[in-house]
This record gives structure tokens, sequence and C-alpha cells, in this order.
């Protein structure tokens, strides 16, 4: 027997903690007696804090009999295809990653080739940064086996529910080793300590099929002949052939768009954000947005999503890390940025987020590097302020909207560490003022969120590809060059790992089909 129905309730967040509580109050809300319901399974879960005593939202399912295991393995074990059609991958991040596993799918064999290193192989330049201060342009947070979302968080919230089948997305993350909690949360999260295993058994699953995965392997050109790809040439001059080529290389991946700017194909500028990463104590939040001192243990550390127009551009908070870390993400030696970062248990003392405006307020010129080289500018003008290291500048809160330096600063979860400088001397005037009115609005807002406990970190600018590369709609090529398919955050088609690997999907399928 299926299940009898599935109901909505809303417990405290000890009694949402409790399986019988909950399957006593989901049995009451469908007018059953406790002893007809057997089991039950969640299907949804969120935090409603909106009223002074946070509730857990919950939709669950009932049973009359045991509820079935919930099994997010694949539906069949992929096929050999070591002597199939081949498919090169260029970038080895989530978009890369899953049309590699949807060209398997397809009974294609992929060949991804990735600039870095392996994802254990990248934590000793991860380290080199935070305590070196020694940048890897070949890996880093950003470049490397899974992509800057490896070690830069594992959030999978994502809008892009037209683009595809989101819930295969996260099956397919489970079934390599993800909690199946990301199943079931309105705000999935897997964590940067949890990634690098699932990681791992996907490049597994794509080598004991056949497939090939190239470590250290930057590509430097593209065979193209009669208009259409060849196949690809790395750093040491060796050539990879294949008809068909994904360009799935992220949104830092600076010398690409050089390259195909080089080449002649056309390449887009795109509008990006740019700010800085602010950081509370954690437990401001807490008491914030749950109304309360101390946070119930039952309750996740809480979040916030904020978003202010000032002088017709949108403010707003990007990529919120709750119990988080602030990481440096730069691909070059001469250059800070920051992103943020959560272990699944999101029990760091600090929550950060970006606070980021909309680059279209600088009135940036439509060069398609201008953006890309905007990003660049102001990257380095960090790093000449941290003292030519990757310190980051940084400034108290009600320091910065005073237009002040701050005499010290507080302690910050940024590993490299933090030098005190103002951030109107690093961030374009635009970018400063903007940031400096929608705080003030954003205190308004959330009463006690502008404090001088917390600490504003430049700068944020890596929010999306500051590129979009042309593709035809209905084939994803790129109308220049057959056979090359841009895909994924670098090429401007997505905007964290769940959309962009709905975009590696994507463009698989659109491949399998032109072979077929």
């Amino acid at each position: 027997m299926g299940p009898v129905r599935a109901v909505d309730i809303a417990l405290s967040p000890t009694d949402a903690h409790d399986p019988l509580l909950v399957r006593a109050a989901a049995a009451e809300a469908a007018g059953l007696r406790i002893d007809q319901v057997v089991s039950h399974r969640l299907l949804r879960r969120s935090v409603d804090a909106r009223s002074k005593r946070p509730l857990i939202r919950l939709r669950v399912e009932l049973y009359t009999e045991v509820v079935p295991v919930h099994n997010a393995a694949p539906d069949q074990p992929l096929p050999d295809v070591s002597h199939a059609p081949r498919v090169l991958i260029v970038g080895c991040g989530p978009a890369g990653l899953f049309a590699a596993l949807r060209a398997i799918a397809h009974g294609l064999c992929p060949i991804l080739l990735e600039r870095g290193k392996d994802v254990r192989a990248r934590r000793r330049d991860l380290a080199a940064i935070n305590r070196d201060h020694v940048v890897d342009p070949e890996s880093n947070y950003c470049f490397g086996e899974g992509g800057a979302g490896t070690y830069s968080d594992g959030k999978l919230y994502t809008r892009s529910t037209k683009r595809g089948d989101v819930q295969a997305v996260l099956n397919t993350l489970v079934a390599f080793g993800a909690s199946a909690d990301i199943l079931i949360d309105a705000h999935p999260h897997v964590g940067t300590n949890k990634l690098p295993g699932i990681i791992t058994a996907m490049r597994q699953a794509i080598l004991a099929a056949g497939g090939e995965v190239r470590f250290n392997t930057r590509v430097t050109d593209l065979v193209i002949a009669n208009g259409a790809i060849q196949g690809v040439i790395d750093q040491h001059g060796n050539e990879t052939r294949a008809g068909q080529v994904v360009l799935a290389t992220g949104h830092s991946a600076r010398d690409i768009f050089e390259l195909l700017v080089h080449r002649g194909i056309t390449v887009e500028r795109k509008d990006f954000a740019l700010g800085v990463r602010i950081e509370h104590p954690q437990e401001v939040i807490d008491r914030i947005q749950y109304h309360c001192a101390v946070r119930d243990p039952f309750l996740p550390p809480a979040s916030y999503n904020l978003v202010q127009q000032v002088e017709g551009h949108g403010v707003y908070s990007f990529c919120m890390c709750p119990g988080g870390i602030i990481a440096p993400c730069a691909t070059a030696p001469e250059e800070v940025v920051t992103n943020g970062w959560s272990p699944s248990k999101r029990n760091n003392p600090y929550a950060n987020s970006g606070l980021v405006v909309d680059s279209r307020a600088m009135q940036v010129t439509n060069g398609p590097l201008d953006g890309m080289f905007l990003q660049r500018d102001i990257e380095r003008s960090a790093w000449l302020a941290g003292g030519k290291t990757q310190r980051a500048p940084a400034q108290r809160l009600e320091d910065f909207i005073a237009q002040r330096t701050s005499a010290d600063l507080p302690a910050c979860s940024y590993p490299p560490g933090i030098v005190s400088h103002a951030l109107d001397g690093v961030l374009p005037p635009p970018i400063a003022a903007r940031l400096r009115s929608a705080l003030v609005e954003f205190g308004r807002k959330m009463r006690g969120y502008r404090t001088n406990e917390a600490v504003l970190v430049g700068v944020e600018s890596r929010t999306s590809s500051p590129v979009r590369i042309p593709r035809d709609p209905d084939t994803l090529m790129h109308p220049q060059v057959d056979g090359l398919y841009p895909c994924g955050e670098g090429a401007g088609y997505a905007g964290g790992i769940v959309s962009a690997a709905l975009d590696g999907q994507r463009v698989a399928d659109r491949i399998a089909a032109r072979i077929r």
C-alpha cells in the first residue's frame, strides 16, 4: 500500500527532532489515530522564524505499513563506454562532472581535462594560501577537481527549477555519499568537509565506466578546421582530438576568455556583482533572527537574506554562510579575493555573507573583457591594501559607514588575516557609496545587524562570470564553432553547484542527440 496522505505540520524545534512526536502530530493533522500510522517519511523541512517562537515546518508522508527505504542509487549501473564515441570536457567542476556522468548514461565516453589537481591534493595548495600567502595559479580554491564549490561551501539552493530536474541532481549527490537530508531541507547544504569524498566517488565511477580524467592539464589552444572543433592543445603541447568539446572551465578561467577573443571567437561582456564579505558573530545573527538570547540547540545557525535598491541598483547579500569561514579565493599571486564556506555542521562561531552591488552601477564599457579587467584591477587594489600578501583589507561596519579607518579590528575567520584599511580606497566609489547606504537600511530591517562587532572584508568579486560565451539556444553550440559547447558558470549559464550540474546534463543530452 502507498502512503495514506501527506500533511503539513509545524512543531517546536525540540518536538520536530523527535520522530515519534512528528508521527503523532502528522497523524492528528491527517485525522488518523496514531495506531493507524505504522511509519512516516519527511518530504520537506524548513525553519519559520517569523514569530517570536521559531517553528520547524514539515511536510510528512504517512504510511500504514513500513515506509520504503529511499534509494538514491542510479536506476542501473553505468555502462562500459571505453570504446564509445568520445566527448572532450574541459573543466572538472559540477558542470563538467555531471556532463560526464550524463554522457556515460547516453553511452558516450567522457575525457575530462582539469588544469588543477585532484580534490585531495588541492588541500596542500589551499594550506599554502592560508598559511604562507602563496597562490598556485593552477591549484587553489577555484581551480582543481570539483571546481570552486568543493572548498567554498557546497550550498545546493537554486531557483533554476525550469532548467532541469533538480531532484535528480540531489539524488545523484546522495548516491555518491551526500546526506539524505539534502533531499528534504528547503535550503540544502552538503558542506566543504563532505564534498571531497563525494567528488572522489564521482571520479571513480567515471573511470570505472571507461572514461578518463586527466589532472594538471591546462588547455592553451583549440584545434579548429573548417569552422568545426577538432580537439584541444594543452600546456605541454599535447593534442587531444574530439569532435565534441564541452567548455566548462568556471568563472575564473580568464586565460580561456582571452584565448577565445584571441582566436576571434565571440565573447560578450556580462554584468556581475561586486562588493565585500561581511562577518558577524553567529550569536548576533541568531539573536536577531530567532528573537532569543541563546539559540535553541535544535535550531540550525540562523541565516539571512537582504536586498535594498539604492539609486536604481540592487545591493544584496550573497552566498550567506552561517557558522562559516571567509576563504581566500585568488587565482593569481597579485590579487586578493574573498568567498565564504561552511562545514556540514555549520558550527564555526561566525556568520559571513557577500554584500554586493550590481556592476552596472559603474557603467563599465562594452568591450568583451572589460568586466574581467575591472575585476582584476579591484582585486589587485585589495592585494596592495593588504600589504602585497593574502591579508585582506578590512573595516568595522560602523567605521565604514562613518568613513573612518578602524583603529582596531575584531577577530575574523579569514585564515590569512585582515589588516585595517579604508575600503573606500579599494572599492570603486559607486560601489562603496551604495554599500554604505544599504547597510544603513539593513540595520533598520534587522535590528542589531548594524554593529561594530561586524567587519567588512574586501573584496567579493567572483560572484559570477564577467563574460557570456554565446551559444545557440537549440543546439547549445557556439554559433561560430561547430561542436564547441560553452557550459556552466564560466560560460554565463549557471550560478552555483546545482544550476551548473543541470547545465552540464543539458549539454550532454544535446551532444548525445546529435551523435545519435
